[in-house]
């Protein structure tokens, strides 16, 4: 595995000033609460490891309570058999501070056999993420398993651990209770965590072997089927540095959302068949929108899932431009669909996405028994294979690396993707991919949406006479600040974004509460407040200088009374 954990940010904040004015539009409401809820106030001390529902003092919790983990430095945690409700989950909390993990264990967190439990670093408002875990020897950092269902992981740290950053999944076993014909997996919530230097994915959501996996159950070879995921969240994480895929999601059959996440430089053990951004792996069915990746030595994004999925406002840069860039057979891709777990007749949209400089092609469309597909709106800039298609390498031409069909039986439809060569020629804003006054790719857009109304800004699509191809959306509207409207969000997104001085953000206040602006670096740490007391209940408008600050990208919470809602920001000059 590679250390970068050991190096902090020295290698990755160079690269995201230079990506500052893209990233900065992934802003999104948590809705998170802040502070002590329920009845219970169990405080778990720094040298305990077992936090276990049947045994006391925990065996007192209830539905709706709080358990208060002390802050500062410790070993591995094991939760289990905690139960919540729908409406009240058990939530485990960081008190006042940073939970610091260092362990030789086989995991730093794990959660098992816990049903409708929320585990979140948003106990201080001192630091972005209240859980740190900074190194685990054998295994990974947080585990989701031995049956566990309705779990929600938020704000925290993982870095230098050996295999995942989070798992989550019950793999099948002899008792047969965690089989797809006796067991769920329901809501899987994961968002607001910062993943570094991984061994395997940065995070492993639901089983790979969707198809089932030979286990030996009493001298006979058994083929047992994993459970299924219904309803799978992933949003708004940073993934860096991973040695395998990104995010990986698998068997996650319904109700499945993978978006709003930032990831660099993924694939770095080269790995075969563990290479990409963003894989939607067998057996799932997942919409994949607004995610930005970059930099990465694999597929910017793959789907191996059953169709049905819509793949939208993704950016995609560089995918696999830096594996192996000699050697032209050993391919990467910006967007690559297959047949692995395909439900005959389904579809696959893929639309409005910025697909810029992938090693190979644009789009490789591999997948024969879905139909009605449709690959729209798209925006694919200098696909590498161009010339080793022109220049006769196969019987291709240079124009197919834009949407690579390796098989003509594939039913597909390409409506009003725009191709090119050189950036410039599309006519992006100086800097950054966001669409210029005279850009071409305005109005452009195919009328075939499938239901996407908004861009990679969370901006109304389309505007004007028509859709615009690509991540974003051209409206000189959004050049002043945008009001609450009809949405119902309790926040608009910050404005401008990027910042050069100061900016704007609205939001609702339901009744008179303090209003607290927290900024901090990308480690965590605060580096910056703004308080009002007793704002009046209605929409209020905050007006933020952060002139001082040096260029780069920053998150932030805005603290209405106990609500939380996170965000990111980039500052330029």
């Amino acid at each position: 595995m590679q250390n970068v954990a050991d190096q902090d940010f020295s290698n990755i904040r160079p690269v995201l000033r230079s990506l500052c004015t893209f990233i900065s539009v992934f802003l999104w409401s948590a809705g998170v609460f802040a502070g002590y809820s329920g009845n219970s106030r169990i405080i778990v001390g720094t040298t305990t490891t077992l936090v276990d529902a049947l045994v006391a003092p925990y065996n007192q919790v209830k539905p709706g309570d709080t358990l208060f983990f002390l802050t500062g430095a410790r070993d591995y945690i094991l939760i289990r058999n905690f139960r919540g409700s729908a409406d009240k989950p058990v939530t485990f909390m960081n008190l006042d501070g940073m939970v610091i993990i260092d362990t030789d264990h086989n995991f730093g967190i794990s959660i098992q056999n816990c049903q409708f439990i929320r585990l979140t670093g948003t106990g201080t408002v001192d630091s972005f993420y209240g859980f740190s875990i900074q190194r685990v020897k054998g295994g990974t950092g947080i585990g989701i398993g031995y049956l566990s269902s309705d779990v929600e992981i938020d704000h925290l740290y993982i870095r230098n651990v050996p295999i995942a950053g989070i798992y989550a999944k019950t793999d099948p076993d002899c008792t047969f209770t965690s089989t797809r014909e006796n067991f769920t997996q329901y809501n899987t919530i994961i968002h607001d965590n910062y993943i570094l230097g991984t061994g395997n994915e940065g995070l492993y959501i639901g089983s790979s072997k969707y198809t089932g996996q030979l286990v030996n159950c009493n001298g006979v070879d058994t083929l047992l089927f994993p459970s299924l995921l219904i309803g799978v969240k992933i949003y708004s994480n940073i993934i860096s540095y991973p040695g395998w895929d990104g995010i990986q999601v698998s068997s996650a059959a319904a109700n499945c959302q993978v978006y709003d996440n930032l990831i660099l430089n993924d694939s770095q053990d080269e790995a075969p068949s563990q290479m990409s951004g963003i894989l939607l792996g067998g057996g799932s069915k997942c919409d994949c929108y607004n995610n930005y990746i970059a930099d990465g030595k694999g597929d910017g994004i793959e789907s191996h899932g059953l169709g049905g999925s819509r793949i939208f406002n993704n950016i995609i840069i560089n995918a696999g431009k830096s594996y192996k860039p000699e050697d032209s057979t050993q391919m990467k891709h910006g967007i690559f669909v297959s047949d692995v777990s395909v439900v005959q007749d389904s579809s696959f949209y893929i639309l409005f996405n910025d697909i810029i400089n992938p090693k190979s092609d644009g789009i490789r469309f591999s997948s024969i028994l879905s139909r009605h597909n449709l690959i729209a709106s798209n925006a694919i800039i200098n696909p590498g294979n161009f010339d080793f298609y022109e220049h006769g390498h196969t019987g291709f031409k240079g124009i197919d690396a834009y949407v690579m069909i390796p098989n003509l039986a594939a039913d597909l439809v390409l409506q009003n993707n725009y191709f090119c060569r050189v950036p410039d020629s599309a006519g992006f804003a100086a800097a950054n991919y966001t669409l210029g006054s005279l850009s071409r790719l305005i109005d452009a857009g195919s009328d075939e949406n499938r239901g996407i109304t908004f861009d990679f800004y969370h901006h109304t699509r389309p505007f004007g006479s028509g859709f615009d191809i690509g991540a974003f959306e051209y409206n000189p509207a959004y050049l002043g600040i945008p009001s609450l409207g009809q949405a119902t969000r309790l926040i608009s997104p910050l404005f401008p974004n990027p910042v050069k001085t100061e900016f704007t953000i609205r939001y609702q206040n339901e009744a008179p509460a303090d209003v607290i602006l927290y900024i901090y670096d990308l480690q965590g740490d605060k580096i910056f407040s703004q308080a009002h007391t007793q704002v009046e209940a209605g929409n209020q408008s905050l007006t933020v200088n952060i002139a001082s600050l040096p260029e780069g990208v920053y998150l932030y919470t805005l603290q209405i009374g106990k609500r939380l809602f996170s965000g990111r920001l980039a500052k330029i000059k």
